[in-house]
């Protein structure tokens, strides 16, 4: 018990004289050492590295779980150590209410069909949101969290103690510069002398640390990198999903002509050329005509001359009826529009043959 109330009179007395020396240096009544340039720098780094590290985090939990409230139930989750609940993504809830408005509204109704195709196509982007979720919580969060309660936080402790001891220091400073006796200026040499020692100690594993940082650069670095894989990956997957239900949507015209509307007009077979008004009404939206109709057109009606550009072709394209044009990448074809067509498609050509073929899938060169 006396030596317990020994150490704690003396922690007290420790802190009050650390106390008073800050205080004093802060109204500039006494000196105060002075770190290198170099150790400054490192500091600085340190603190600019947490500091973004906790907005870059923050921004990237933001960006894959929107709502703040499940944000904080993963991290109550998180913190009691046990398994985050699976949830169900925007676009698997936006599938199931499409399934369940096409059984209701009928499933064989073109609006039905539709409903369906889309729904199946929200449900792969949504499986696909959750994997890159998944991938992107374990090689960048995970890392990013560590570094914050991990290295971070050992960063601080040292840097505390280093603080501590520079009070130290400088209070047997102040105490050397008013003893007057010999006896009194010995003691406070000695003091000196150990507060030094320490303080250089504990300057050293503080810089060592602080050194660190530039592993901790690499290692986001790389995480980074992971990081714009995995989200490259996923909308990738995204952009092939909606580009094959956008081709199955387009070989249902009949969907999107209501039954009531009247018929188009009839072709003029006496009409050399096709003009805008007598051709045929082709569904906005699909993509596609029925193949009969686009025939004529590409028969029909010949492209002015200023209206032609040539374009280069970046992904295959596998065409899905008579109508299209199928490419291979890096190829280069002639396109130009039609009155009335689709603006997401253009007429291509490829020497005898031609086609519709989607904007997409080009690179307009002239």
């Amino acid at each position: 018990m006396d030596f317990n109330m020994k150490k704690l009179a003396s922690d007290a007395g420790i802190f009050f004289t650390r106390a008073v020396q800050f205080t004093e240096e802060k109204f500039g009544q006494a000196e105060k050492t002075e770190l290198d340039a170099h150790f400054e720098n490192l500091l600085a780094r340190a603190d600019s590295t947490k500091n973004w590290t906790e907005r870059i985090l923050r921004q990237t939990e933001v960006l894959l779980q929107p709502n703040p409230s499940a944000r904080v139930e993963e991290f109550l989750y998180e913190k009691l150590d046990r398994k985050v609940p699976s949830r169900v993504t925007n676009g698997e809830l936006l599938a199931q209410y499409m399934a369940e408005a096409a059984s209701e509204l009928g499933p064989g109704t073109p609006y039905g069909k539709t409903l369906i195709k889309v729904s199946e196509a929200e449900k792969r982007l949504g499986a696909a949101e959750r994997d890159f979720i998944h991938t992107a919580s374990l090689s960048f969060l995970t890392p990013l969290r560590n570094f914050l309660e991990g290295d971070w936080k050992t960063i601080s402790k040292e840097r505390r103690l280093l603080q501590n001891r520079r009070l130290d220091l400088d209070a047997c400073k102040a105490r050397l510069k008013k003893a007057k006796a010999a006896e009194a200026k010995a003691t406070a040499e000695q003091e000196l002398r150990v507060a030094q020692t320490e303080f250089d100690r504990q300057a050293e594993v503080t810089r060592l640390l602080l050194e660190g940082i530039s592993s901790t650069h690499v290692n986001h670095l790389r995480c980074l990198h992971e990081f714009v894989k995995s989200q490259t990956t996923y909308y990738a997957q995204c952009y092939r999903h909606m580009l094959d239900l956008q081709k199955q949507l387009g070989r249902f015209p009949g969907t999107f002509v209501g039954t009531t509307e009247p018929a188009s007009p009839p072709l003029s077979s006496t009409s050399p050329t096709t003009t805008a008004a007598t051709m045929p009404v082709v569904p906005t939206g699909t993509g596609l005509a029925p193949p009969e109709e686009t025939a004529l057109c590409l028969e029909e009606v010949a492209p002015p001359a200023s209206g032609t550009r040539k374009a280069r072709v970046l992904y295959d394209y596998e065409a899905a009826d008579s109508s299209e044009l199928a490419l291979l990448a890096d190829e280069l074809i002639t396109v130009y529009s039609l009155p009335g067509m689709d603006p997401d498609w253009l007429i291509g050509e490829r020497g005898n043959k031609k086609g519709k073929v989607p904007v997409t899938y080009l690179e307009l060169l002239s």
